[in-house]
């Protein structure tokens, strides 16, 4: 029986579970059938043998050096995705006050409606047409007494996402939803209160959400906070209270360690500039044959989003872009379900080589299809 196996790979521009590191990939593979010299699979690992624990501990103290985590923060692995935070964050921080919302897309909006059962949450301010960018801060209404401000940073539908850190008034905690931005680019971790996100996208396979809390956010919870979800509790077993997603965090390790060999978060950042930049540079001298409908102030890095044929899009030429990517390795590239076109997600596994066959790709298409708009 061979010991490895030719796998012809396409390039994966898919919005999440996407892309990993080859090189991630490879270890995991070589390691599967025996972790560590240990006989048994990662998979077959207990999860209170002094294994797990040390991996564990390499995983938090990775992610505290590549995010420059401050002591005064506790670093959970927990599960439930980051849809599981849209409940875990009021239920252990609102009890009984306000929340402020900034909704700049779909999965902002989700954590809304979801916060809303546990207390009074609003919206700083009024719901758009469309969500195409970000409005200026001086129009939000904020509420002095919010026991704190939640954003999303990267809107992976919508392909919206912050530039910089949002204002916040004096002594209301800042909440992120960094799922599909996470290791990207710097984030000032002393800024926020608490932060969250998915592996799914930058950091790992799916089944696990990295949560960065300040302590003084910690043991607040109202009393009918499910126990795998109250922040004491998980802090209190360091994310052990259940079996957590073993499997899953030991992939983040191996992300973790490739991001750190790659020079760590700033070079991704720049790496990211470069990959978007290639797509969004096709996209503004196409004479309107490829249409982002986001702000330039607010595009995405990470979801480059999309219309082909005009700002309303042909749904006929959308669809011959995507078989004919797909006849050139390329795949994932059909936009979401809710708002249709196409998008392109740029995560740090996607390399700038991917990205510039795609770009000439693009250009390719517009050559020969413009006529047809």
């Amino acid at each position: 029986m061979a010991n490895a196996i030719d796998y012809q790979r396409v390039i994966n521009f898919a919005a999440g579970p996407a892309k990993l590191p080859e090189e991630v990939l490879l270890t995991a593979q070589r390691e599967m059938m025996n972790y560590s010299g240990l006989g048994v699979s990662i998979m077959e690992l207990s999860h209170r043998s002094a294994e797990f624990g040390k991996i564990m501990n390499k995983v938090e103290q990775d992610y505290r050096d590549l995010l420059d985590i401050p002591d005064n923060y506790k670093v959970l692995f927990l599960p439930g995705g980051g849809t599981g935070q849209f409940s875990a964050v009021p239920m252990n921080i609102l009890n009984g006050g306000t929340a402020d919302y900034i909704v700049t897309g779909s999965w902002s909006a989700k954590a809304l409606k979801e916060a809303q059962k546990y207390g009074k949450v609003q919206e700083v301010f009024k719901k758009p047409k469309a969500y195409t960018g970000i409005p200026s801060h001086d129009t939000w209404n904020l509420n002095p007494d919010a026991k704190y401000l939640y954003y999303c940073n990267n809107e992976t539908v919508h392909g919206v996402e912050f530039q910089q850190t949002p204002y916040t008034l004096p002594n209301v905690p800042l909440v992120c939803d960094s799922s599909s931005n996470m290791l990207s680019r710097p984030i000032d971790v002393a800024k926020h209160g608490l932060i969250y996100a998915g592996a799914q996208k930058n950091m790992g396979c799916a089944g696990v959400t990295a949560v960065i809390v300040r302590e003084d956010l910690v043991g607040t919870s109202i009393p009918e906070c499910p126990i795998i979800l109250d922040y004491k509790t998980q802090v209190g077993m360091n994310s052990l209270y259940n079996t957590p997603p073993v499997y899953s965090i030991y992939i983040m390790g191996l992300v973790f360690e490739w991001v750190k060999k790659q020079g760590g978060v700033k070079v991704m950042e720049e790496r990211s500039i470069k990959k978007s930049n290639l797509l969004y540079d096709v996209i503004d001298n196409s004479e309107n044959f490829y249409c982002c409908p986001v702000d330039v102030s607010a595009r995405s890095r990470m979801n480059i989003t999309y219309r082909i044929g005009g700002p309303g899009g042909n749904e006929e030429l959308e669809k011959k872009f995507v078989e004919e990517a797909k006849k050139q390795g390329m795949v994932s590239l059909k936009g979401h379900r809710s708002v249709g076109g196409i998008r392109a997600s740029l995560y740090n596994a996607t390399t700038i080589e991917e990205t510039m066959k795609l770009a000439e790709f693009m250009s390719e298409f517009k050559d020969r299809y413009f006529s047809l708009m």
